[in-house]
């Protein structure tokens, strides 16, 4: 692991919100499994970086093993401090974005374009908005005395694999408590979901269609593991409900088939993809192995093979108890009572770094990897003076 350091704390500047969210919108930080698409968030990250040593904080990159282009940064106020305090904040999200569109703009996805109350640019909402409303509010408190340190966190490769804040999970956590600004609408969010996706192949042998025995078809084996996949599919809703999610049960979607070449030709390969979305408390490598264990099932006495392929690790599904600090301070701060969401976040991974986590971020999630994504000015206001409360309440005044 290759990591780099920077400081300056002898000529402090003042750090504005929209200038670094500018600044950030123009660099092109996709992420994709696709290399053509692939960018890498270095340059953006140095930048900011810069921006916040020139503000009076240290800063840490540390580039993922392998991939020099793609880093992650901790920026921190009042770090030496911390070993002499068990609390402290962490303001963390990432700017990595999705793919876009070009043809569903109606202006330059890499310019912050303001009209109608509302900034637009590619990844406004999800979720450089908050890093950079967070970097200007954090930057705030460089000459005031800190009880207990005060971090931005910025992850790489978040859209596709997380693995900039799986990186993150294997160091000690640079604070007691983090709000990872996600896009929630200002909604307190301490439960999400967690994912994994697998490919299920069945493989067989090509014949002509005229003799079923010249060949093994993997299409009909494939209809037998098909059945098995919707079969766990109905265990799983069926093993119970969590209160406050939107949708109650663990789901299982079977997303995209492929399979054989031609009507007259046995096909010696079927693939399937399917997307497990499950309930706090499931566990990845459980899932993994049941559903692996009913497809075998199913085919067993098959004249078909059948392979399986996970297409990312997974994510964990997230959970900070009710009573936790940081849930009681952003209900308090939002006026919210803290909810659950479908969707995955870092959060398992920050959680099991050993800080107290909730999603909380100003954008809308109905916007994320949308054309035309924008951050509403409405926002800003209420996300500095919740940025502000809570960094009092864990940096100034911890308890």
């Amino acid at each position: 692991m290759n990591a780099t350091s920077l400081s300056n704390h002898d000529a402090m500047t003042a750090l504005h919100w929209r200038d670094l969210l500018e600044r950030m919108i123009a660099h092109r930080t996709i992420s994709s499994d696709d290399p053509a698409l692939d960018c890498g968030n270095r340059t953006a990250v140095e930048s900011l970086a810069d921006q916040l040593a020139d503000a009076g904080f240290t800063c840490r990159l540390t580039p993922l093993p392998g991939r020099d282009d793609k880093v992650n940064l901790v920026a921190t106020l009042g770090g030496d401090e911390y070993e002499r305090s068990p609390g402290g904040l962490a303001l963390a999200g990432h700017i990595d974005t999705v793919p876009y569109d070009i043809d569903g703009w109606t202006s330059d996805p890499f310019r912050l374009t303001e009209r109608d109350g509302r900034l637009y640019g590619l990844g406004t909402t999800d979720m450089k908005g908050f890093i950079a409303l967070a970097a200007a509010t954090a930057g705030e408190y460089a000459t005031t005395p800190l009880a207990a340190p005060l971090s931005i966190v910025v992850s790489a490769d978040e859209e596709c694999g997380m693995d900039g804040a799986r990186l993150l999970a294997e160091t000690a956590a640079p604070a007691r408590f983090c709000v990872i600004g996600e896009p929630t609408s200002l909604v307190p969010i301490r439960q999400h979901k967690g994912i994994f996706m697998e490919t299920i192949e069945t493989l067989g042998a090509a014949g002509h269609s005229s003799n079923p025995a010249h060949g093994a078809n993997a299409i009909e084996a494939m209809h037998q593991a098909l059945g098995a996949v919707l079969s766990f599919r109905d265990a799983l809703r069926a093993r119970g409900e969590a209160a406050g999610f939107p949708v109650a049960h663990s789901t299982l979607n079977a997303g995209a088939i492929r399979g054989g070449d031609a009507a007259n030709r046995i096909p010696a390969r079927c693939r399937l993809d399917i997307d497990l979305r499950f309930l706090p408390g499931m566990a990845i490598d459980e899932l993994r192995d049941e559903l692996r264990s009913r497809v075998n099932r199913a085919l067993a006495g098959s004249d078909c093979q059948v392979r399986f392929t996970p297409l990312f690790p997974g994510t964990p599904a997230f959970e900070t108890p009710a009573d936790s600090p940081i849930v009681a301070a952003c209900e308090t701060l939002t006026g919210q009572t803290a909810a659950a969401v479908d969707f995955a976040t870092e959060g398992a991974f920050y959680n099991a770094m050993g800080m107290e986590s909730i999603v909380l971020g100003p954008g809308d999630i109905a916007l994320a990897h949308q054309p035309d994504e924008y951050l509403a000015l409405d926002r800003i206001p209420p996300t500095q003076r919740i940025l502000h409360g809570l960094i009092d309440r864990f940096c100034r005044n911890p308890v």
